[in-house]
């Protein structure tokens, strides 16, 4: 289930805010900038969404997908990340895991919308506080260009997400080399 918890950025363990409320979650996160909504999908797929194909999830999705690209997104693509039984497949996933667990920032918007699976965006959106926002399988979240923020996939990472881009070169961040990240609680401590 959906969640947002909002905690202080001087230690990072104490909730301001706790909801899972999917109302407030969007109410909240809108009042700093932030788009959150929940879409069913046009076919209803697989609870183990890890086995859809891209074009799949693509059509499960098609009306939000189409409104979504009307906004101007030159590129969009699917993710899914799920183990596998490659014997490299930890070491790839913590590489992964780690990269994005960095505080960072980017010059478009960053959107994604979770078909399967989960994972938890952090928001810097202030100094003074951090919005996490655990995001499910039904959830889009689309956070404005330059905002801080780092993601958490988990140690066993399983999702599947839709991601719009208006360049074309896909994901490009720019690291704040803030530890700040370290502070708050990973996807399995939440």
């Amino acid at each position: 289930m959906s969640r947002l918890v909002i905690r202080s950025t001087r230690d990072g363990s104490t909730p301001v805010v706790d909801t899972r409320d999917a109302d407030e979650i969007a109410r909240r996160l809108a009042e700093r900038g932030v788009e959150f909504a929940r879409w069913t999908p046009a076919t209803r797929p697989p609870s183990n969404g890890a086995r859809l194909s891209k074009d799949e999830i693509l059509a499960s999705y098609a009306p939000g997908v189409a409104a979504l690209a009307e906004r101007g997104y030159a590129t969009v693509d699917v993710i899914s990340v799920a183990p596998t039984p490659d014997p490299q497949w930890p070491e790839r996933a913590r590489s992964m895991r780690e990269k994005f667990r960095d505080e960072h920032t980017h010059a478009e918007d960053e959107v994604r919308f979770f078909a399967w699976g989960r994972g938890l965006f952090y928001l810097r959106l202030d100094e003074d506080v951090v919005h996490l926002v655990l995001c499910e399988a039904g959830d889009l979240l689309s956070v404005p260009a330059g905002t801080r923020h780092w993601f958490d996939m988990g140690s066993e990472p399983r999702f599947s997400a839709i991601r719009f881009f208006t360049n074309p070169e896909g994901w490009v961040g720019k690291f704040t080399d803030d530890p700040i990240a370290r502070r708050f609680p990973s996807l399995d401590e939440l």
